[in-house]
Formats: structure tokens, sequence, C-alpha cells
């Protein structure tokens, strides 16, 4: 859907603009700690059920030897539509009650969204720390502001993440801090969490494969 559309049926997108603005002077771009001591590597990823239209999320916690401590994943109903920039209130709601549900406490979460490579400095990465007060780091396919110098994205005079290629052969993931987290520290702890063959982090991967095989019990698509 677009602002247009959306302004149409109710939806105040200025006062989310502001909402988002004012949450992103929230967001630090410090280390919360020396993710050198990182144990505990949290992949999270969204569906959304066609049949049913609803928001599958699911969450893994790996430990620093890449391997699954704990799954879990809630099934909650879509009350607010996609628009473009605003993901974080179409899925943030799921994202952080299956965070919540988690017994093993992540040092570190990693969320195919935008961190601060976003049109007023809030990706859905970004939004999920500042909501959860967690270390976040957001990782995309394509460039959503900005313009790329080298491999670096720059938006209002800022670098807001780098393209990095995680695969030999393919496409770079434009890699953006979310919350607590340095630019620098993110791009190391996604490259640590690289597992062959597998672009991804392997706790998104895990978490994918996750929703995949939840859907086939569950009788979802």
């Amino acid at each position: 859907m677009k602002e247009e559309e959306a302004i149409k049926k109710g939806i105040n997108i200025e006062a989310l603009k502001e909402e988002q603005k004012k949450l992103a002077k929230l967001v630090s771009l410090k280390d919360a700690f020396d993710f050198g001591n990182a144990t505990r590597f949290c992949g999270v990823h969204i569906e959304i059920l066609q049949d049913t239209r609803e928001i599958l999320a699911t969450a893994v916690v790996c430990n620093e030897n890449l391997e699954i401590v704990e799954e879990k994943y809630i099934i909650r109903p879509i009350k607010f539509p996609y628009i473009p920039s605003f993901r974080a209130y179409r899925e943030l709601p799921a994202l952080t009650i299956v965070l919540d549900k988690l017994e093993e406490s992540p040092d570190v979460i990693f969320i195919e969204a935008n961190g601060i490579a976003h049109p007023r400095g809030l990706g859905l990465a970004s939004h999920l720390g500042i909501s959860i007060s967690k270390p976040t780091i957001g990782l995309s396919k394509k460039v959503l502001v900005g313009e790329q110098q080298g491999d670096e994205i720059v938006f209002n005079r800022r670098v807001v993440a780098k393209a990095v290629i995680t695969k030999q052969g393919s496409k770079p993931l434009y890699i953006s801090p979310g919350h607590m987290i340095s630019l620098k520290t993110a791009i190391e702890l996604v490259k640590k969490c690289i597992k062959e063959p597998h672009k991804l982090p392997e706790p998104i991967v895990i978490a994918r494969k996750a929703a995949d095989r939840i859907k086939r019990e569950l009788g979802k698509k």
C-alpha cells in the first residue's frame, strides 16, 4: 500500500513519521558491550501466511558454534497494512512477542530489514532494538535510501550501511546497524555467523527453515 492509499484509509502517516523521527534519536551506534564475548546469536524471521493473512514470526537462538539452542514461534493476525518504510507497525508486535518467549537471552539479533538505512533513520531493525533494548543488526538485499560510494551507503552525509559480499559469486548484502551496536561490529558479527554455503547469517537461515517447517506441520501456505 502506498502512503496516499494509507492516508485515504485513515492512517495518520505524518504522525507515524514524527514518531519514527523521535525514536530515531534514541538509537545508539555504540557497542553495548564487547561482542567478542557474545555467545548467543538470534535470528528472527517474518512470514505472511497467505491463506489466513496472519503473521508467522520465528526466533532461533544459536550458540558460538552456530548450533541451535532454542526456537520459538507465534502466529498473530495482521493489524496494519504493508507500507514501505513503515514495516515495524505491521511486524513489530509479533516480533516482540516471540522474542519475549525465549528463555535464552540473545546477545545480538539479526533481522532481514533495514537499521538506520531508512528515510527517517528508524528501519525495522532499529525500531525492534529500541523496543526491546537489545543490540540488533539489519540486513537487506537492496538499498532503501542513500547513494552507494564504493562499498558505503551514504545518506544525509553519513554512512548508514555497507555492501558486504558474504558468499562468493553472490550479490552483496547491505548491512546497517539497528541499535546498541556499531557498523564495524555489525559487519564483523555478520561475517562471523556466515556458514557456507549460505549468504545470510546462520541464525536467520535456521529461522527461515523453521518457518517453512512450521507451515508444513500446520498445513499453512
